[in-house]
């Protein structure tokens, strides 16, 4: 099946999920959040398992949407607005653009990607962007961030992207910002524009996997989310190759 958005042709018959699952098991985990959990539900002799004996699933769910897996937030996660990510996110398919960067090693040691990765490699009218970083391998899918200092984006990175109208940012890291920063979360505040120039309906989403074979390039993404009146929510993004 194609699709035709902005004047370009897409095969939805062959979906790129680009999201990390929540699972119990072996799991990624960041800013030491609680671990993905599901627990049966148990009322007297009913048990919510079939595989223990239950006549039915019927489970409990224990997450933290920013420490467990891929997830989409809003403006409020480091703003002090009512604002929910269900009331952001209003459309849900995108002109998005996938580029593979590798992070340079600043004098404190640090990982950073800068302006200069990505001036003049944005295509015209694309409002999402996707930044897979290298090594990139599925340790990603259970990998243990905690105390590790990921790579993260300048604050002119988040600033460029802004003012490049890229309204839905997605990375394969933790978070846009140092590990530890003493709160000032720079690159988030400068792609929502804080405080100046507010941008509501823009999104982040972190801890995406993109695999390897799937090459750099224009895509229709649709970025699926649940309905939580929350900052952030597990999310599900899917590109669809461009023809």
């Amino acid at each position: 099946m194609l699709i035709e958005h902005r004047g370009k042709c897409f095969d939805l018959s062959k979906p790129i999920d680009i999201g990390i699952s929540l699972h119990d098991g072996a799991q990624l985990n960041c800013y030491s959040a609680p671990p993905f959990a599901s627990r049966p539900v148990v009322l007297g002799d009913f048990v919510g398992d079939m595989q223990q004996g239950g006549l039915l699933n019927y489970k409990t769910v224990t997450l933290n949407p920013h420490g467990n897996g891929t997830h989409t937030e809003c403006l409020s996660h480091v703003y002090d607005t009512p604002l929910t990510i269900n009331q952001a996110l209003k459309q849900f398919h995108f002109l998005a653009q996938l580029i593979t960067l590798i992070p340079h090693k600043t004098k404190e040691n640090d990982l950073v990607l800068n302006t200069a990765h990505v001036k003049d490699k944005i295509e015209p009218g694309v409002n999402a962007l996707i930044i897979r970083t290298l090594p990139n391998d599925k340790s990603k899918l259970t990998r243990n961030y905690n105390k590790t200092n990921p790579p993260y984006l300048e604050e002119s990175l988040a600033t460029y992207l802004n003012k490049q109208g890229i309204f839905h940012l997605l990375v394969d890291l933790p978070s846009l910002d140092r590990e530890e920063d003493g709160g000032k979360l720079s690159a988030h505040k400068a792609f929502w524009g804080i405080p100046n120039k507010l941008r509501p309906s823009a999104t982040i989403t972190e801890l995406i996997y993109v695999p390897n074979e799937v090459k750099d390039g224009t895509y229709l993404l649709n970025l699926q989310i649940a309905a939580f009146e929350l900052d952030a929510t597990p999310s599900k993004p899917v590109l669809y190759p461009q023809l």
